[in-house]
């Protein structure tokens, strides 16, 4: 039955090249441990993308509602969602595993010279990563609407206020007015949950 229906795929879509494309790139030297690095950003990644959308179904993006929901997330009794904490704990700690992750690779990249010619652009591709990802930690930071979270966000908000002749535009825009409010809430949940999984996907197939 199996074969069948990857018969019926390959007359079709060819899935078996498709397959051999995404899974048999050949590797200079052979696969070495060294190749770790970008492997498991890849995988940190999807994983964080999983869990996270298993955190939307339950989060509400609203101050009256987002500490209770992740709350009831995290809740371990018949009320609590099932597994809910162990999947806020991989989403909470896979973000920290990324952004290690990225810098590894990225360090790594460095030090081999492989950001050399005719790699420059995959370089470049690999600091916006890093920029998204360390974005995307910040984003997330503010989320369960603590106040841990809301003071974070409050500093972090107040060093971009700081860049020259721009930094009061784009953190006024970014909190959605002068202080923190509902808005700033909205804005960060649209940036963690839409912009940034989009322009991750856009630049890892790159």
């Amino acid at each position: 039955m199996g074969q069948k229906i990857v018969d019926y795929l390959e007359e079709r879509v060819r899935i078996r090249a498709l397959m051999s494309f995404l899974l048999n790139e050949p590797i200079p030297g052979g696969s070495r441990w060294a190749y770790i690095p970008g492997s498991m950003v890849l995988f940190v990644l999807i994983l964080q993308f999983i869990t996270g959308m298993m955190l939307a179904f339950y989060y509400g993006g609203t101050p009256d509602h987002a500490w209770d929901s992740v709350n009831y997330i995290d809740h371990l009794t018949y009320r609590g969602v099932p597994v809910g904490r162990l999947i806020r704990g991989i989403h909470y700690w896979g973000s920290s595993i990324m952004v290690i992750a990225v810098g590894i690779h990225l360090l790594q990249v460095f030090l081999w010279g492989a950001y050399k010619r005719p790699r420059e652009i995959m370089w470049l591709v690999g600091t916006v990563l890093l920029a998204l990802t360390m974005t995307a930690a910040f984003s997330g930071y503010l989320l369960p609407w603590d106040e841990r979270a809301y003071w974070g966000t409050i500093v972090g908000t107040n060093m971009i206020g700081l860049v020259p002749l721009v930094g009061e535009i784009i953190k006024d825009a970014i909190r959605g007015g002068v202080g923190l409010g509902a808005l700033t809430l909205s804005h960060f949940f649209t940036i963690h949950t839409m912009i940034l999984p989009t322009l991750f996907i856009l630049f890892v197939l790159l």
